[in-house]
């Protein structure tokens, strides 16, 4: 495995702590894997992943999407306005 650096905003970022972690990973692993491995590595954020929003390489990604190490990984919280 390698590692994945995955950017974190807003409460993502509070919750864990710090603004990038890394996640062990394999190529071609889903968007779906990373939530699972992002509650492993900050059990913090365990209320937040079923609604963090992903983006991958500047674009919104689903729970389907493949990953690999070389993309660029952000993950945050949905906004809301006002």
């Amino acid at each position: 495995m390698k590692p994945l650096l995955v950017k974190l905003f807003a409460k993502a970022r509070d919750l864990a702590g710090e603004a990038v972690i890394e996640v062990p990973w394999h190529d071609g692993e889903t968007v779906s894997v990373l939530k699972q491995r992002l509650v492993e590595n900050c059990p913090d954020l365990i209320l937040l992943v079923p609604r963090l929003l992903v983006a991958v390489n500047s674009k919104y990604a689903t729970d389907n999407t493949t990953l690999n190490v070389a993309d660029e990984v952000a993950c945050f919280p949905p906004v809301s306005g006002g």
